[in-house]
């Protein structure tokens, strides 16, 4: 076992938002967060525009698959970062939960997906101060 904190980022598809914070988490946090993702109704790929935006950063998402949300999952985490999924993710106490409003990415060309993928590294950058301080200002 780990003693460093373990985030799931979950959305619906787990082809964009969800997928764009963990690619930002796993970048920015250098290996001291655990990092997951899900879907609760996961697409068959990642969204094109979301792998391109975030290559624009230079993060690659592009070998990423969309997994589904199980509820293992869910109890590995410490904290659950919810995107636009409702009241699908499961409630275990003890969990720290988050509820991101973000755009959906999907349908939208790279000028509506660049200020959702800034918004969500702003978030991202706000999450790791909190559990890796060290890596706060990456």
């Amino acid at each position: 076992m780990t003693d460093k904190p373990t985030v799931l980022f979950v959305c619906v598809h787990n082809a964009g938002r969800s997928q764009m914070a963990a690619g930002f988490l796993r970048e920015l946090g250098r290996g001291e967060i655990e990092v997951l993702s899900a879907g609760s109704a996961p697409k068959d790929q990642i969204n094109p525009v979301a792998i391109r935006a975030m290559a624009e950063e230079g993060i690659d998402i592009a070998e990423n698959t969309p997994k589904v949300l199980t509820v293992d999952a869910v109890k590995e985490s410490d904290v659950v970062i919810t995107m636009g999924c409702g009241d699908v993710c499961p409630i275990f106490p003890g969990k720290r939960y988050e509820d991101w409003e973000l755009d959906d990415p999907a349908g939208q060309d790279i000028e509506a997906v660049r200020p959702i993928r800034d918004e969500i590294r702003r978030r991202v950058e706000a999450l790791l101060v909190e559990l890796a301080p060290s890596r706060g200002s990456a």
